[in-house]
């Protein structure tokens, strides 16, 4: 096999980072994708078209056979079958990089995790401080998520200017929250348990992991038991979305076929002459069979389904969310003002400063590590990106509010996430300068 001289040899460590800066740059254009959906949703709200455009997320679609019937409006879908995917990739994600990227090493994935721990519990104790037992205090946990999509594009905007070590902090921050805010979800908006369903959804699992132990791949087969554990946790009461996240992180982050083992089986391949082997010789079908799933299975599970599902969450689901939910009609809706400050408090001040706070705090106590060209100004700035709460802030709300009180929140998540991406690019800008000093 012939060498490329002109290119730098690829190293272990390429194997780390390429599938990192994979994501960040699915994620970055993914924003703008988002950003165009929600106005165009903003849009249509407020338009002569905005009494069908509303009532056609309301239509209803399911199946139904004998006495069964699973039946829910296509926003509804949306958010609880599809966004099912929108954690298993996300679940993926955070997976891989404990596994196999930075996050390795548990001091430098504390950092993130302490931070996610902070800029959940302070916006959630901001947001109740303001609200007390008025109306929608039941809602606190919409204002604990950060929406990855919106904070790696403003990101994308500042470019090179920013260390890879924020960008890695920031993305693991944000996945920790993901899966703690569907951890919340799944316990605090969750109806009466069904101990039978939930049953059910464990015998799932446990077929999930006999399914691996047996040696079996096939995408669909786990398709399809995936679908049969959200149908039993769907009756069970927990939130069916957490499906998602228990799968991708059930996922194996080794690959079944080791680079020695691969490079064998092609090397029997590539040893033929030219000729017409593959369509009369059962052998050199056979080692071309075997070298086809070789190659595939090379890649572990985790980064194969990650780059086969990503590009669908990114630029299909996310923004059939964003046209499904972030409808506004203003001219008509009534709003509550104390909870919409609430909300725009709570990710605005709280989500920064319980991101310092907790940071400091692990730093400190030595159970994280910070890297030197992460300053505290840095971080700060960053913090305030995470205020960007509109995907997960949504969906939380859609469960959490009562129908009368959804325009506040809407309202609320969606200035809030304005003035946070201002406010958190206007900071990484100004503090960048002396960023490339700060190691204190």
């Amino acid at each position: 096999m012939t060498t490329n001289l002109s290119v730098l040899p690829r190293m272990p460590a390429d194997r780390l980072t390429v599938p990192f800066m994979r994501f960040l740059r699915i994620e970055a254009v993914a924003g703008g994708v988002l950003l165009a959906s929600t106005l165009v949703a903003l849009a249509l709200a407020n338009s002569r078209w905005s009494e069908p455009y509303l009532a056609f997320w309301e239509l209803h679609a399911g199946l139904h056979w004998g006495e069964t019937v699973i039946s829910r409006s296509l926003k509804h879908w949306i958010n609880d079958a599809l966004m099912t995917l929108f954690f298993f990739v996300i679940a993926l994600e955070l997976k891989r990089e404990l596994s196999l990227g930075e996050l390795r090493d548990r001091r430098i994935a504390a950092l993130p995790f302490a931070a996610a721990l902070g800029g959940m519990l302070v916006p959630a104790a901001v947001f109740l401080a303001i609200v007390g037992k008025g109306p929608g205090a039941h809602g606190w946990g919409t204002v604990m998520s950060t929406d990855t999509a919106f904070m790696i594009g403003c990101l994308a905007i500042l470019g090179s200017r920013l260390p890879q070590s924020l960008r890695l902090f920031l993305l693991a921050l944000a996945i920790f929250d993901d899966v703690g805010a569907i951890m919340v979800v799944a316990i605090g908006y969750g109806g009466a348990l069904s101990w039978p369903a939930m049953g059910l959804a464990i015998f799932g699992l446990m077929a999930v992991l006999a399914l691996g132990w047996m040696g079996i791949r096939s995408v669909p087969v786990f398709f399809i038991v995936g679908g049969a554990i959200w149908l039993a946790l769907d009756s069970s009461g927990i939130h069916p979305t957490l499906v998602g996240v228990i799968l991708g992180l059930m996922t194996p982050a080794r690959s079944w076929v080791s680079d020695r083992r691969l490079h064998a089986i092609l090397d029997r391949v590539v040893a033929y002459p030219p000729g017409e082997h593959w369509t009369g010789d059962g052998i050199a079908r056979d080692d071309l069979h075997r070298a086809r799933i070789a190659t595939r299975e090379a890649l572990s599970p985790v980064e194969r389904l990650e780059i086969l599902l990503h590009p669908w969450v990114a630029f299909g689901i996310l923004p059939l969310f964003a046209l499904a939910n972030a409808a506004i009609p203003i001219a008509s809706a009534t709003f509550d003002p104390t909870l919409t400050t609430a909300i725009i408090a709570a990710f605005v001040v709280g989500k920064p400063a319980g991101i310092v706070l907790f940071s400091y705090l692990a730093v400190k106590s030595r159970v994280g590590v910070r890297p030197p060209e992460l300053s505290w100004g840095l971080l700060a700035g960053g913090g305030m990106l995470t205020g960007i709460g509109f995907t997960m802030a949504l969906f939380i709300a859609d469960i959490a509010f009562g129908r009368e009180l959804i325009p506040s929140v809407k309202l609320g998540v969606l200035s809030a996430s304005v003035l946070s991406a201002l406010a958190g690019m206007i900071v990484l800008f100004l503090v960048q300068p002396s960023a490339e000093q700060a190691g204190d």
